[in-house]
């Protein structure tokens, strides 16, 4: 019965730990993303992580927009950042999964009839 409970106890501070854990992917990193009309741009994007929580910016033709709801957690990223074209709001949702110096990146538009746009950033050197 001892040996039961220590090994739950010691299961339930690793899965605590896991839980914990997030990414550390502090710095700027850079994307081609594809925009209308097929043209590429490039976009930078600036991460500060304190714990779980994201903040940050993403830079392109809108100048420095802030990152807003980011999260980190384990590989797992995602925050959303609001534009602003012609008087309308633009509320882009990003997606993504760290894998070392990579972000695979799914973006979605919100009210919008585009579909998800997927584009991996690299961590700037």
């Amino acid at each position: 019965m001892k040996l039961k409970i220590v090994f739950l106890s010691a299961c339930l501070v690793l899965g605590c730990a896991m839980l914990a854990y997030a990414a550390d992917i502090s710095g700027k990193w850079t994307a081609t993303v594809q925009g209308q009309g097929g043209q590429t741009r490039e976009q930078t994007f600036t991460f500060k992580v304190e714990g779980s929580k994201l903040t940050g910016t993403v830079s392109g033709m809108q100048g420095d927009l802030p990152i807003s709801d980011g999260k980190v957690a384990g590989n797992d990223v995602s925050f959303t950042v609001v534009a602003n074209f012609n008087g309308n709001e633009v509320k882009s949702l990003y997606k993504g999964t760290v894998a070392g110096d990579e972000i695979k990146f799914t973006r979605t538009r919100e009210g919008g009839n585009r579909p998800p746009q997927e584009f991996t950033a690299k961590r700037a050197k």
